[in-house]
């Protein structure tokens, strides 16, 4: 038995299409509004108070340069009225300089004013002779004199009206190493006086005698194991500064000196007492501790322990209220000196120096 076949109906299939595009219709418009309401909602909001900060910041900005340009121009506008002022006194002050030249008598002569003029020449002439001549006594720019009359480059007391000055010649005066003390000590006599650190002590001593004031006295004592005075026959006594041939001649024998021998302190000081009245101001010129003290010693080496036992003993023979201005010319192998003449100089309200080797 055959089944029964259907019928073709194109409604049917019309009415599928037609259902079909409206239902897609529906889902494109749902997808449509659906993504513009995703995209309105992430799409950030813009805030404008961040410019309105930035307008601020820039009007400030502009104010702050407003007000200090009106400074500088309230600043000019005084420099101005200052230049104006100044500029008027100027023609204030021409004017009467021109009426005053104006009131001069006419009746001077040519002679006169020419007998003005080389008056003027002459004292000109006269300035520049008197400064030609201070500047080959001097070239100091300017000086200054501080309260009790030291040198304050130095720290030296200067002045006084006895001056005592003791300048130690014993061999170590030759040099400041042992190896060259020992070279120099066997050259000619020559050669040791040639020596710079001896040349240094004369300096020294000359650049103090510089300072002496004129109306003062002095005293040049040389000292290696025994102390004696430059200058034969004035053992105790004093010489006037005044004396410009006894200050030469000191100087001079100073130089012929040879460097020799030990250094004794205690009899350097001892001859502080032969003198009279006693001194008020001392310098005293070394290069170390002592190494004996009267007497020769035993031995040919000594110990530094016994070195400044020695000082020790020399310092108890200077008599109270002397200031001693020390120094310290350079040595080798002797590190408690500068402390003790530094307390010497402490002790005495005196002054201590360990100079350059160029010095002075």
């Amino acid at each position: 038995m055959s089944r029964k076949r259907r019928g073709f109906s194109a409604f049917s299939l019309a009415f599928l299409d037609i259902m079909s595009c409206g239902f897609g219709a529906v889902v494109l418009l749902f997808l449509i509004i659906k993504h513009h309401a995703d995209v309105k909602d992430v799409m950030p909001q813009y805030d404008l108070s961040i410019e309105v900060d930035l307008l601020e910041q820039d009007i400030g900005d502009a104010k702050t340069r407003l007000g200090n340009a009106r400074s500088r121009a309230a600043t000019m506008d005084a420099d101005m009225l200052s230049k104006e002022d100044l500029a008027e006194k100027a023609r204030r002050e021409l004017a009467k300089a021109k009426k005053a030249l104006a009131d001069v008598d006419p009746a001077i002569t040519n002679e006169e004013l020419d007998a003005l003029k080389n008056k003027l020449r002459r004292l000109s002439d006269e300035k520049n002779k008197l400064q030609r001549e201070v500047n080959k006594t001097s070239n100091q720019v300017r000086t200054f004199v501080g309260a009790g009359n030291r040198e304050y480059l130095t720290g030296l007391k200067l002045g006084g009206r006895r001056i005592l000055v003791l300048v130690d010649a014993s061999a170590s005066m030759l040099d400041d190493t042992i190896v060259n003390i020992i070279r120099r000590r066997n050259m000619d006599d020559a050669a040791k006086r040639r020596s710079w650190k001896w040349q240094q002590g004369i300096s020294t001593v000359d650049w103090i005698s510089a300072r002496f004031p004129p109306n003062a006295k002095f005293q040049i004592y040389t000292f290696n194991t025994y102390a004696k005075p430059v200058l034969t026959g004035t053992d105790g006594k004093w010489l006037d500064v005044n004396s410009a041939k006894t200050l030469n001649d000191a100087i001079s024998k100073l130089r012929s000196v040879i460097p020799e021998g030990g250094s004794s302190l205690i009899n350097a000081f001892e001859k502080i007492q032969s003198l009279s009245p006693l001194p008020d101001n001392i310098f005293l010129i070394t290069d170390g501790l002592p190494t004996q003290g009267q007497t020769k010693p035993r031995g040919s080496t000594i110990s530094g322990v016994k070195r400044q036992r020695l000082f020790e003993q020399a310092a108890t023979r200077v008599p109270r209220g002397i200031p001693i201005n020390t120094i310290l010319l350079p040595m080798e192998g002797d590190p408690m000196a500068a402390w003790a003449f530094w307390n010497l100089a402490l002790y005495t309200q005196g002054a201590f120096l360990t100079p350059a080797r160029d010095w002075p």
